[in-house]
């Protein structure tokens, strides 16, 4: 199924890929409110829709927004409360990740605008997203949720010198099973990349708040540093022999997850 919001196959395995971040689609009234510069979407989780496709395996599920997160970040609580402590973005950010402002000046975001994207844009997602866990689950007693992420390596205002290649969050583990991060976690480090779990990026409200355990709902999110397989400036171009090799990291990752089997962890 496509939508103008995301794009979405839904196939007959446990597990679900979701990339909220890939979008670049922009509404006119939000291109027009943007400044010039903010209009190269540096932030965008560039190219990982396709990487998703290219990974998922015959039979599994996956969304992928359409919508650019200068609209509405999707992987952040509608009520915007923060979700680390450290320098971030926000539900409707008014600056990149680097600090500098996106918007015109007087042309921000005002209440009523915010409002209307979250029930535009933010709610129709969430709602496709929860019923595709509950279709999984329902089929299967269980669904594992992958939340595919990149960003560049080198942002100073978020951390500290170049990130690790893959980051794997599980909210410190709590949205899912100690067996399945375990088994992740090695698949990573086996992978050839530097990889670590529960650093910088710990997961988001995808990874938070559907990641429920004790229902059957494991989720995952793997934040991969941009430079693993593309160039981190514009015009952000793809390198097919760079992601080549972070395409099989991913696919050791999904043969993980794939493997892991609930009923014996929780019998």
């Amino acid at each position: 199924m496509e939508t103008n919001l995301f794009f979405q196959t839904s196939g007959a395995s446990p597990l679900l890929l979701n990339v909220p971040h890939a979008g670049t689609d922009l509404p006119d009234p939000v291109r027009q409110a943007l400044k010039p510069e903010a209009l190269d979407l540096c932030d965008t989780d560039w190219h990982m829709d396709r990487i998703a496709r290219d990974v998922l395996p015959e039979g599994a599920s996956l969304m992928a927004a359409k919508v650019s997160r200068y609209v509405v970040d999707l992987n952040r609580p509608a009520d915007d409360v923060p979700l680390y402590s450290s320098a971030t973005t926000g539900l409707i950010s008014t600056i990149d990740f680097d600090g500098t402002p996106l918007y015109r000046d007087g042309m921000e975001p005002d209440a009523a605008e915010r409002a209307a994207r979250i029930a535009t844009y933010w709610q129709p997602y969430h709602d496709a997203l929860a019923a595709e866990i509950e279709r999984i689950r329902a089929q299967h007693g269980y669904c594992l949720l992958l939340d595919v992420h990149s960003i560049r390596s080198r942002i100073p205002r978020l951390f500290d010198g170049r990130l690790p290649d893959l980051n794997l969050g599980t909210n410190v583990g709590e949205s899912c099973a100690p067996a399945l991060s375990d088994a992740a976690y090695a698949a990573l480090q086996d992978s050839g990349f530097s990889a670590v779990r529960d650093g910088r990026f710990k997961g988001g409200f995808i990874t938070r708040n559907y990641g429920q355990p004790a229902r059957g709902v494991h989720a995952l999110q793997i934040e991969i540093a941009q430079d693993c397989y593309m160039v981190e400036q514009s015009p952000w171009t793809y390198l097919p022999e760079r992601a080549e090799r972070l395409k099989g990291a991913l696919s050791g990752l999904i043969a993980a997850m794939t493997d892991f089997t609930p009923a014996a962890e929780f019998s």
